[in-house]
């Protein structure tokens, strides 16, 4: 029996743990406000928020919920679109209509809920950041500008909010219904039956994560398996230093790596990093584990994680292991993992003072896209010389590719634009893409020598730029 709060009522459901909460909220509670769309967390027409307790803080964030199974909202509070009406239009609606940001209107609940989502968030109120909150919204008619305004009107709403929880802000100001101030002490009471262990049925035990490439990957057989949900296990949260490491929970999501401090305080572009991989809803239910286990060869964190060289802890409930990340892919899709174990943390030491990091990504669209070539470096110079070095790049093999060569060439030299070419043509001799629907092989050898030498450009704005870009 699975116990959540929707919208202002409190429901049970004996569904299977597996279905998905756009099928709950549409067939089984009627709410058809939630649209079905691309089934795949591209087009945001089901967008709902999700608010849960953390520690003594109710926190809400959006969620696409044709990839959510009901399993993940367990004693948690789901919000759709008829769970924001106020008497006549709430104020979020309101400048939808004045800025002419609707159309045909099948879009529009999804943007209605994630600027929702972001007055509930408790980010700085800007304009730049509301619009973000609807990254991962598309709308196929009305054009995106009369959007952008509505959602900086939106910001406005919320100017004079000055450190104000956000949810006692939204009722006093009317902006959200008033019953947003029950929640956190309702889902309080439902505490005691928060954990959900999975569903068994007949089938293979099938891990579920932030179910963001499973769902896609096998919507319909999802129900017929047995299931042990991840997502929201305490052992595996979080984003912890210990000593000098970094250490992850398997269920960390993509969000927590964007608000962490740890990350913030030695890596400062990490967030900004984190802003090119998907969208804000899939960022929010993406699990960093479930991203490896993927083991997609243009997975953006897997990228990121082999230049940090990154290690696995694998448990299979009784017993655990480490695994270097460089080491966890065999061949497409093929992992150095036994079906019963799971990552339950992934740890990477820490950087030393003058190390250097970035990510560079070639993708058709800044957000919920696939790169066509990603890439990661990680050095550390001192006295002029580069001690340490880690190069890796994404669609330019089976598997996502730690370049070892490249980077032993870099160690024990001196940064110069003669250097980059030399590491570029080294690289080329490492890596095997093939031609496909996101490019030519030739193509993608030429953005793994751009990304390279962006690489370099950006962590070294000293350099030359027309002498490295002239090879």
């Amino acid at each position: 029996m699975l116990k959540f709060i929707l919208n202002n009522q409190e429901v049970t459901t004996e569904l299977p743990a597996s279905t998905v909460l756009l099928d709950y909220v549409r067939y089984h509670q009627h709410l058809p406000g939630t649209k079905i769309g691309c089934r795949e967390g591209d087009c945001g027409a089901c967008t709902i928020l999700v608010g849960e307790l953390t520690g003594q803080q109710l926190r809400y964030r959006s969620f696409t919920s044709c990839l959510t199974p009901l399993g993940n909202v367990q004693g948690k509070h789901v919000v759709t679109v008829e769970g924001l009406n106020t008497e006549g239009l709430n104020p979020i609606q309101l400048v939808m209509v004045d800025e002419s940001a609707t159309q045909c209107g099948f879009c529009t609940p999804g943007f209605v809920v994630s600027l929702a989502g972001f007055c509930l968030s408790g980010q700085t109120p800007t304009a730049q950041n509301a619009v973000a909150a609807v990254d991962g919204n598309i709308c196929r008619c009305t054009g995106y500008k009369s959007i952008e305004r509505a959602a900086a009107k939106v910001a406005l709403l919320l100017e004079d909010r000055d450190g104000q929880e956000p949810t006692a802000f939204v009722a006093e100001k009317q902006i959200l219904p008033h019953y947003f101030t029950s929640i956190k002490s309702r889902l309080q009471a439902l505490a005691a039956s928060s954990t959900s262990n999975g569903h068994r049925s007949r089938g293979a035990l099938q891990f579920v994560g932030g179910g963001t490439d499973l769902y896609v990957q096998k919507h319909e057989q999802m129900r017929e398996l047995a299931t042990q949900f991840l997502f929201d296990q305490p052992t595996l949260q979080g984003v912890n230093l210990q000593e000098n490491r970094c250490v992850l929970g398997g269920a960390a999501t993509v969000s927590d790596l964007a608000e962490s401090e740890v990350l913030q305080e030695y890596f400062p572009g990490f967030r900004r990093f984190l802003r090119l991989v998907s969208s804000t809803p899939i960022r929010n239910m993406a699990t960093v584990a479930g991203n490896f286990v993927n083991a997609s060869p243009i997975g953006d964190l897997t990228i990121m994680f082999l230049a940090l060289d990154a290690q696995l802890v694998l448990s299979n409930g009784q017993t655990v292991r480490e695994l270097p990340l460089r080491e966890f892919y065999q061949g497409y899709k093929q992992l150095a993992k036994k079906a019963e174990e799971n990552i339950s943390a992934i740890w990477f030491v820490l950087p030393e003072a003058h190390t250097k990091f970035n990510f560079e990504k070639v993708s058709k669209r800044t957000h919920l896209d696939i790169a066509s070539v990603n890439s990661a470096c990680r050095l550390t110079v001192q006295h002029g010389l580069i001690s340490t070095a880690s190069l890796s790049a994404g669609g330019v093999g089976p598997t996502p590719m730690l370049l070892p060569q490249a980077s032993a060439f870099l160690v024990g030299q001196e940064v110069s634009e003669t250097l980059i070419r030399e590491t570029v043509e080294i690289a080329q001799l490492e890596i095997a893409p093939i031609s496909d629907a996101r490019g030519t092989e030739a193509y993608k050898r030429l953005l793994l020598n751009q990304l390279i030498k962006a690489h370099f450009l950006t962590l070294f704005p000293h350099l030359n730029v027309e002498q490295v870009l002239r090879y």
